[in-house]
């Protein structure tokens, strides 16, 4: 994948070197539910992922340029319910440490930018579970068009299952500054 920069970020692949940042904030219980996923447990359980990210390549690493520490992950992917593929659904999550101070709309604006610009993708789509408002603020806050509610949309790791509140940003739209850039 293409390095991506930004003011404060640096969006680029995976490497191994990474496992002891990614399993930091991978642990920890605030983390990987607002995602779907269940916190880490242990480093080879991280190990595992994260060689499944070096491999597919469709999610970045996102360092902090101020102590070049990995904080998260931000990611491009085949969408389940949309069947194009000129269609990405986008997902990030960022290491508590770091929630609150703009990093994840940050990296959300240029990888809207790289999809459109580079990947002459028509539609960007995202979606958070209805308990995830944080996620909500960065949508919105990126110029994302609310959609509607896919009722009963994911069954997450511990089997339960939540309404997918869904949103997109069309191509057209981004590069008629219809949205925030």
């Amino acid at each position: 994948m293409k390095v991506l920069e930004t003011d404060r970020l640096l969006l680029r692949n995976w490497e191994i070197s990474d496992l002891e940042d990614f399993y930091e904030y991978a642990k920890n219980p605030n983390v990987g539910p607002m995602a779907g996923w269940k916190p880490h447990e242990s480093l080879d359980e991280s190990r595992k992922i994260l060689n499944s990210f070096i491999e597919r390549e469709e999610v970045w690493a996102v360092v902090y340029r101020v102590n070049r520490k990995v904080i998260g992950s931000i990611g491009l992917h085949n969408d389940s319910k949309r069947n194009s593929a000129n269609i990405k659904m986008l997902g990030y999550v960022l290491s508590e440490d770091y929630w609150g101070m703009g990093l994840i709309p940050e990296a959300v604006r240029e990888v809207i930018r790289y999809s459109f610009e580079e990947l002459d993708l028509a539609l960007l789509s995202i979606y958070h579970y209805p308990f995830n408002v944080q996620s909500k603020r960065v949508i919105e806050k990126c110029g994302f068009t609310y959609e509607g509610i896919l009722r009963m949309g994911s069954q997450i790791y511990n089997g339960k299952v939540y309404d997918d509140i869904c949103y997109s940003i069309k191509k057209e739209e981004w590069l008629l500054g219809l949205v925030t850039q």
